[in-house]
């Protein structure tokens, strides 16, 4: 009997990863992986069981962090957060965070650059291919190092497009905790570049603003002040949580308020901005195609980028050397 597929057995699956990996444009580094016991820098051995929860069902947690002159940038930060994701999802891990802050250092030296991304991944495990959470018998964990790409603002020196976006803000539940559950978060980016536009926004289920697919989101409004939105229905954000810290620090401490912004606030905005782990901050200049304030990057983002650029080069609290 003819078979359209072929049943490729051990001695033929190497050659085989390797010629997938060739035409794939994806750059890997390095990846620690628990369910090999070690460190891979082989792009074309980096894979996850089929079976794993993280794979079929999204059961699992995530951190991104970016590695500087070759330490990690607020490394502390994603770990806390990591923990508070899995005890939300009641996802018991066996990795200590002294484990977790190994994994993260070690595969950062194995990637040899000093400037590159880490994702870190914390998933329910192998098991089966239901969607009960007890067919995992052991949490696994992936450690993965690629390039890091530049700032937003580096390419676009002009700012940011954005988009109010159909898609709504998660539940309060999910939002809070940081799932490979992004399913959300790939359709509002999806729409965001069907629209043409840089980023998407999302407002929560009373209208008012809550995140970005992958950023925090940050307002002047009207009358001046800098406000971070209080929606239950965002995810806290690590960098926007450091410059929050940083802005108290300085003399005199710039004020910063907590407070629903709805979305007529938004449209008002004199600026908008973006932060996150990859981007840096981002100063939105065009929102659903109109200009936010003068249309140009204006100077709490100048102010909020200055900061970080600087903590991202003599932060001492905020940076773990690895090389």
């Amino acid at each position: 009997m003819h078979h359209q597929f072929p049943v490729i057995g051990p001695s033929r699956l190497l050659e085989t990863f390797h010629d997938a990996r060739r035409n794939n444009p994806a750059e890997l580094l390095a990846m620690y992986s628990s369910y090999v016991g070690g460190i891979l820098t082989d792009p074309a051995l980096m894979f996850v069981p089929v079976d794993d929860h993280l794979v079929h069902r999204g059961d699992g947690v995530f951190e991104t962090m970016k590695c500087i002159r070759g330490s990690v940038y607020n490394l502390d930060a994603h770990l806390t957060r990591l923990l508070n994701s899995t005890e939300r999802i009641g996802l018991s891990s066996p990795f200590s965070r002294g484990h977790l802050r190994a994994a993260v250092l070690e595969t950062a030296r194995a990637a040899a650059r000093p400037d590159c991304a880490i994702r870190l991944l914390l998933s329910r495990g192998p098991g089966g291919l239901g969607v009960n959470p007890y067919e995992c018998t052991h949490a696994q964990l992936y450690v993965i190092a690629a390039p890091l790409p530049p700032p937003f603002m580096e390419t676009h020196p002009a700012g940011a497009s954005a988009i109010i976006s159909s898609i709504p803000a998660k539940s309060s539940l999910l939002a809070q905790a940081k799932t490979c559950n992004y399913l959300p978060n790939v359709l509002m980016k999806k729409e965001a570049a069907d629209a043409g536009a840089d980023f998407a926004l999302a407002l929560d289920n009373k209208g008012r603003l809550s995140e970005g697919a992958t950023e925090s989101a940050m307002v002047v409004t009207s009358d001046g002040s800098l406000c971070l939105p209080s929606s239950r229905q965002l995810l806290p954000g690590t960098t926007a949580e450091r410059l929050v810290a940083l802005l108290q620090e300085t003399t005199p401490p710039v004020p910063i308020q907590r407070r629903a912004l709805p979305r007529d606030t938004v449209y008002s905005a004199r600026e908008i901005i973006l932060v996150g782990t990859t981007i840096d901050v981002v100063a939105v200049t065009r929102l659903n195609d109109r200009p936010v304030g003068t249309g140009q990057p204006g100077p709490v983002y100048e102010r909020l980028s200055a900061l970080l650029r600087e903590d991202l080069i003599h932060g001492k609290t905020a940076l773990t050397p690895f090389l």
